[in-house]
């Protein structure tokens, strides 16, 4: 029973001593610190400055009214008291409006047809309004086709509960023939309808993944450029554990990254006021296979990491992907399969969804638990795969010595014997 205690105790030892090495890397490595540290806490509040003003108000809008009725005028003015809009010209003419919205001076046209007016008084007649948007920008289409839309609808029932009354019918019925069925309007998971509501979540995520991803590929490109012993413990001649390798190595990254990720996805959202309708249990939770799934899959990454530049051209080239194909900033459907499936191994595309679930929706950990289990099953799939990666370099580093060290015992040989045969002459 001692011996067995003492085996385990030796084993705690040597995972403590890689976990203790790992950290002397981290804090002794000026550029892992700033990606660690300042990158992850700053960007975020980079990003949330960018998105500040959620809305964008007093949008630009030329009129091309050639109604120029009492009934096109009441509509302009009901909609020009929408903070989204602002009705900045009048023209004559859609060319004219055209023109306008080409260079820039409007992101949106609405037109009155001529016989505007007159379709309205038809009891049988439907009027038409054309309204374009400038798509270059997204937040400008948003503003004005909504605000547009809210003084449509608010016209519509004017204009049917007119007609009705024309036939005859009270006041009281005319309402209850256009609105039988009573409905109260609220915005779920975004209150503000924001674009930052909508999108910093998921930065948040973004940025806790790809930071961690970069910090440890850099470390891994310091060693082969400093040519160290990345297999071997300092002070022993034969290879160790690789499971006990990577978890002391894993325990070293998951210490300071969950203190950031409380940080960011626990506390931000709160000083950002962004929704944050979820349990902060339940987030410290998910948070626990997000970063080991992270941590083992930058391990794998960085066994193909030759230098320390690499890992930022890793970063670069893998952000705007993972945002993508996680299905947040576009439609998944939208996605080719392809892509989806390979989503599916990136622990990016589960933590952002499973987050947002949790944080912005209010569900549960249970209601979240095929990202919960996905997470897991990436963690313990990149901890195998690292270890055998591990066995494999060790495996080809001892090679490698030992084809060394018969060389040399050969050329030792070979010394010797012409030193002999010198003398004998």
């Amino acid at each position: 029973m001692w011996r067995y205690l003492y085996l385990h105790w030796l084993q705690l030892k040597e995972s403590g001593s890689i976990f203790a090495n790992e950290l002397y890397r981290i804090f002794h490595d000026a550029g892992v610190i700033i990606i660690f540290f300042v990158a992850t806490l700053v960007y975020p509040f980079l990003y949330k400055a960018m998105y500040w003003n959620e809305q964008i108000t007093d949008i630009p809008v030329a009129v091309v009214d050639l109604s120029n009725s009492p009934e096109s005028r009441d509509f302009l003015h009901r909609w020009s008291a929408a903070p989204d809009v602002k009705l900045a010209y009048t023209c004559t003419s859609m060319e004219e409006a055209e023109e306008m919205l080409r260079d820039q001076k409007v992101h949106g046209i609405i037109y009155f047809p001529r016989d505007y007016a007159r379709q309205l008084a038809d009891p049988l007649g439907q009027a038409h309004i054309s309204l374009y948007c400038d798509m270059s920008s997204f937040l400008y289409m948003k503003g004005i086709y909504l605000s547009c839309n809210m003084v449509m609808l608010e016209s519509m029932r004017n204009i049917q509960i007119d007609r009705y009354e024309k036939m005859g019918y009270s006041n009281e019925f005319s309402w209850e023939l256009v609105q039988a069925s009573p409905y109260t309007e609220t915005t779920l998971f975004s209150p503000t309808g924001g674009y930052g509501s909508f999108l910093i979540p998921a930065v948040l995520v973004m940025v806790l993944h790809q930071t961690l991803f970069f910090g440890i590929c850099m470390l891994a490109g310091t060693v082969r450029e400093e040519r160290k012993e990345l297999y071997r413990l300092p002070g022993r001649k034969r290879g160790y554990s690789a499971f006990r390798t990577i978890f002391g190595r894993g325990a070293a990254y998951f210490l300071i990254y969950y203190a950031l990720a409380a940080i960011l996805l626990g506390f931000l959202p709160r000083l950002f006021d962004l929704p944050h309708v979820g349990s902060i249990i339940d987030i410290l939770s998910f948070n626990v296979p997000f970063i080991l799934s992270v941590i083992f899959m930058s391990i794998c990454v960085g066994f193909f990491i030759r230098n320390r530049e690499a890992g930022f051209v890793l970063l670069i080239s893998t952000s705007l992907v993972f945002l993508f194909i996680a299905g947040i900033s576009w439609p998944k459907e939208m996605i080719p399969v392809g892509w989806r499936v390979a989503s599916w191994f990136i622990p990016y595309t589960w933590a952002a969804n499973g987050f947002i679930h949790i944080n912005s929706m209010g569900a549960t950990l249970w209601q979240t638990r095929t990202e919960y289990m996905a997470l897991w099953g990436l963690a313990a799939m990149y901890f195998a795969l690292a270890i055998v990666m591990f066995l494999i370099a060790g495996y080809r580093q001892d090679q490698k010595e030992r084809h060394l060290n018969e060389v040399l015992e050969a050329d030792l040989l070979l010394e010797s014997f012409g030193a002999v045969y010198q003398k004998e002459g």
